[in-house]
């Protein structure tokens, strides 16, 4: 459970992969998922050209009656108005855990994004104003402000397939906001009969939510239900249910699992191998369940329904559009084709690129971007791309050839400002390997996870003392994916410019030896033998016992009697308990645990791994440094 697993020929941690990262297994999502979204688009195409079927099915009434109250809309507006709820739940989700664990946790960071995301929706809007003025096309201005944060992420996955996700998690910083302030849009702007009694009824019952929350963690069948109530609520008043989603997502926080909550449930589920009853594996799945917070069980469960289900069906509702010679000669002179193509070809990366540079003027270089200027170009290029919330807001502007018009403005957008984005990154990969990295990473400081500094003093530190980069491990002597890491951590040590640290994080609930064997290593190490006995209890991972540990001393030639009376009287506990503390500090919970320049590394922990993490810490700093 603690300790990790093996996946194909590559190791990881899964606890710290599926735990602490925002947003690794959102972007793995996005990826995987873009493909299926773009199929669905040609589809929709496809089928809107090959008869009247399409729009027969997508039009047909589906509703409930009860007595004389009921609710019936069309299939497409089910689609648009229910289903694409759970898809905004998921952004405030995302947008919640960037808020508690990602980038935004450093509060100054707020700025930047509002700021890009907010002039980025605001450019759009007046180019698209300039070609429609007040013509027919003026009431869909909101079709032009959008990016579909999703579907960017895909296609810049396959556009720039070699662009680190440092990109990808700025990109989705920055379109987070515009995410937010798109559905306000909806809301206030996009609401042709508003009642504020049933809107204030949902109000209510959120607001209660929130306080049931506050004094006891309502369970996801509650959530909802209540959910369904408030939706239901927010329909009824006339604005787009929708926003219901993004709202539940908002209020629920993100958090890594603490360390004694991990032990408890290790201690539930030695009871059930003990007495494997049914009621006891009930308890002991609960207490599994309840490590994780909120937020990542709720993503855990409706992002790939959304990513791989809802928003391809989305698109197969909404993108039909039927083209011939004379509507492609229409469009082609269309004001708000034009408008919306221009807003997002051109409005989005000027708006991106220069509200980054004046954000950065403005505060003198102390807010800037996380990424270099080639990553907000390209991240500029890319927000080119609408799709979710345009279509929306596009069918409740339009209709009729109008709507037809700015479907197909948002699709051509699209296209152009994913060609767009390849240009910029294989511009990017063309230069030297220094500017190349300046221009993907840029010169900002990165936030520190790691929350004690290397102290050489008291630290177990292996390589030069002014090495470029700094790989601090937090392990377990018993664990076996650390040492199965070992030779992977032995391969990268060797490089003249990086130095190791290894800090202790015995987990006694399911490694009753490890505690002891960090003892032993710290007795080790008062003989000026710590990395002996490091590489020894880690190659003898399955022999930790008291006696083993005194045969251990003997073969180093330590001061053996000396050894054995500080490892019964445990004067070493002490010492091990602070890089316990240190680590708890930090949020590890699991081993190994790897930061890199007091940056936690996610994912795989083989040698490539490890070795590619390394190179492009030790390419930054040597960017940095005059």
């Amino acid at each position: 459970m603690a300790d990790g697993t093996v996946e194909g020929a590559g190791l990881r941690t899964p606890w710290r992969r599926e735990f602490a990262t925002p947003v690794r297994a959102f972007l793995k999502t996005e990826s995987g998922s873009a493909g299926i979204l773009v199929g669905a688009i040609v589809a929709g195409l496809l089928w809107a050209n090959l008869g009247d079927s399409y729009e027969r099915l997508w039009t047909t009434s589906f509703g409930f009656v009860l007595g004389d109250h009921g609710v019936t809309r069309d299939l497409r507006t089910w689609v648009n108005s229910g289903l694409m709820t759970f898809f905004f739940l998921v952004v405030g989700l995302e947008a919640r855990r960037e808020i508690d664990l990602g980038d935004l946790r450093e509060r100054s960071r707020f700025l930047l994004p509002v700021a890009a995301g907010l002039f980025g929706m605001v450019v759009p809007v007046a180019l698209y104003l300039a070609v429609n003025g007040t013509g027919s096309g003026a009431d869909g201005w909101g079709v032009a402000m959008s990016t579909d944060t999703a579907l960017a992420l895909g296609l810049l996955v396959m556009v720039g397939h070699d662009v680190p996700d440092r990109v990808r998690t700025f990109l989705l910083t920055v379109f987070v906001v515009d995410d937010l302030v798109a559905l306000l849009v909806i809301a206030v702007v996009y609401t042709d009969q508003f009642r504020i009694g049933y809107l204030l009824l949902g109000v209510g019952v959120y607001v209660a939510l929130l306080v049931a929350k506050r004094y006891r963690h309502p369970g996801p069948k509650i959530v909802f239900i209540v959910g369904v109530v408030i939706w239901g609520f927010v329909l009824a008043s006339g604005v787009d249910p929708v926003v219901t989603g993004l709202a539940i997502g908002l209020m629920a926080a993100a958090y890594t699992p603490a360390r004694g909550d991990l032990e408890e449930a290790s201690g539930l589920f030695r009871q059930f191998r003990e007495e494997p009853t049914p009621e006891l594996a009930r308890t002991a799945a609960l207490g599994l369940t309840r490590t994780l917070s909120p937020n990542d069980r709720l993503q855990r469960f409706y992002h790939p329904w959304t990513s791989y289900v809802i928003v391809p069906l989305f698109a197969l509702a909404n993108a039909g559009v039927v083209i011939d010679a004379s509507f492609l000669r229409r469009a082609a002179t269309s004001p708000i084709t034009l408008g919306i193509v221009l807003g997002y070809v051109v409005g989005k990366p000027v708006a991106v690129v220069s509200a980054s540079w004046a954000i950065a003027r403005l505060t003198h270089g102390r807010v800037q971007p996380a990424v270099g200027w080639a990553s907000v170009t390209g991240s500029g290029t890319i927000a080119g791309i609408g799709f979710t919330v345009s279509f929306l807001i596009a069918a409740l502007a339009f209709d009729g050839d109008d709507l037809a018009e700015a479907k197909i403005g948002v699709l051509v957008a699209a296209a152009i400002a994913s060609a767009a984005t390849w240009v910029v990154f294989r511009i990017t990969a063309l230069m030297p390997q220094d500017r190349r990295t300046e221009a993907l990473f840029g010169r900002a400081e990165d936030l520190v996870d790691l929350s004690e500094d290397v102290d050489p003093q008291r630290d177990h530190v292996r390589g030069p003392e002014d090495a470029t980069v700094t790989v601090v491990e937090y392990g377990d002597f018993q664990c076996p994916f650390c040492g199965q890491a070992e030779s992977a951590v032995r391969a990268v040590i060797g490089e003249s410019d990086v130095r190791f640290v290894w800090r202790h994080l015995p987990l006694p609930d399911v490694h009753p030896q490890a505690e002891l064997a960090a003892q032993a290593s710290e007795a080790a190490a008062e003989q000026g033998r710590f990395w002996e006995m490091h590489d020894l209890l880690l190659d003898r991972q399955d022999h930790l016992l008291k006696p083993d540990l005194l045969r251990y001393a003997d073969e180093l030639r330590l001061d053996v009697p000396r050894f054995t009376k500080q490892l019964y009287a445990h004067v070493h506990a002490g010492r091990v308990g602070q890089d316990v503390e240190s680590a708890d500090i930090s949020g590890v919970s699991g081993t190994p645990t790897f930061f890199i320049n007091g940056r936690r590394h996610y994912g795989a922990f083989d040698a490539a791994s490890l070795t590619a993490a390394i190179a492009i810490a030790r390419d930054r700093e040597r960017v940095r440094r005059p």
